[in-house]
């Protein structure tokens, strides 16, 4: 018996050296691992969304998108939630809400409004805002519009900076923003700054809202009229020629009730629709989160509809936008 062990077969020394060593190889250098990776081709380029500066804001999306919808389900919803089977939202995660299906280009139609082509009634949902509550910064106002479906038809922002907001407060001279489901701003609405601090009945102390579509042309005014008891206003076209009148009721701060605002024909004898802040329970006290449904016929002239949605925004800031508790200095 031999004690040898036996040992691989050996190889020339020239070839081994060969196999170990390569002529460039550093003893510090890291090992790269993309020695063998190819880069493919370059895909398409995505032109950016048109409208909205950079698309959508936070937290919405259109149905082009991969997730396309906003996540926001709102409070006091009449339509239930469903789920599919075995599919359920975790603790923190919110529920998508679809967006209603975008409509053909319309003749003699504003781009964007042929949404209200199809519609007799809209809700207005405003967004809750907790930072509020706690701390006394106000801050611009955002709001869900939705058809009778529950689906998404336009997202309004109010675009006013810090300082006009927490210096005027419920006065502030505002521009809200209406944007589509692709982002764009479809739609333009600007209040300006009217001094309060002279007689109610003078004229500029009364309260204007202009509104543009597509934003720079306009297409009429909601302008307040003075009145003793009532909230009046006077809803008009580009040329300020009235058409239509909203005539509110006695009080706007019932406790339990519906405020009611109807839109009339000129002489107060047709009725055209209305304007509706509903009453949300203890939500419409503690918190600025309102809810408006908006009533007018099927066949209203699409500019008019888009004037009586105007009017819910104006009267909105003037009745029940709420500032922040101010905090005690004690």
């Amino acid at each position: 018996m031999s004690d040898l062990v036996p040992t691989a077969q050996e190889q020339p020394t020239g070839e081994m050296e060969t196999q170990t060593k390569s002529p460039d190889a550093h003893p510090d250098a890291p090992p790269d691992y993309n020695s063998h990776f190819v880069a493919g081709p370059p895909g398409p380029a995505v032109p950016p969304t048109a409208g909205y500066p950079g698309g959508l804001p936070m937290g919405y999306y259109g149905p082009q998108l991969p997730s396309a919808f906003p996540l926001y389900q709102p409070t006091g919803s009449t339509h239930p939630i469903q789920y599919q089977p075995g599919k359920y939202p975790g603790p923190n995660q919110l529920i998508p809400v679809p967006w209603m299906p975008r409509p053909s280009p319309m003749p003699n139609c504003p781009l964007g409004l042929e949404y209200l082509i199809q519609l007799d009634n809209i809700h207005v949902l405003q967004h809750f805002e907790p930072i509020e509550q706690m701390t006394n910064f106000e801050t611009n106002n955002r709001y869900d519009i939705k058809n009778s479906a529950d689906q998404m038809v336009y997202i309004v922002n109010e675009d006013t900076d810090d300082f006009t907001r927490n210096a005027y407060r419920t006065l502030r001279p505002f521009v809200l923003r209406v944007i589509d489901f692709m982002g764009r701003e479809i739609m333009t609405m600007q209040r300006p700054f009217r001094c309060t601090c002279c007689c109610f009945c003078c004229p500029s102390a009364r309260q204007e809202l202009e509104v543009q579509c597509p934003p720079g042309a306009t297409i009429g005014f909601v302008a307040e009229h003075w009145n003793l008891c009532r909230a009046v206003y006077s809803i008009q076209n580009e040329k300020k020629e009235n058409v239509l009148r909203v005539r509110g009721p006695c009080s706007t701060y019932g406790c339990g009730s519906d405020s009611v605002f109807e839109v009339q024909s000129l002489d107060g004898v047709s009725s055209i629709g209305s304007i509706i802040r509903k009453w949300n329970g203890l939500l419409s006290n503690m918190g600025d989160a309102d809810h408006f449904d908006i009533h007018f016929p099927l066949d209203l002239d699409v500019k008019m509809k888009a004037m009586i949605f105007g009017a819910c925004f104006l009267i909105d800031f003037m009745y029940f936008e709420r500032s922040p508790p101010q905090r005690s200095s004690r």
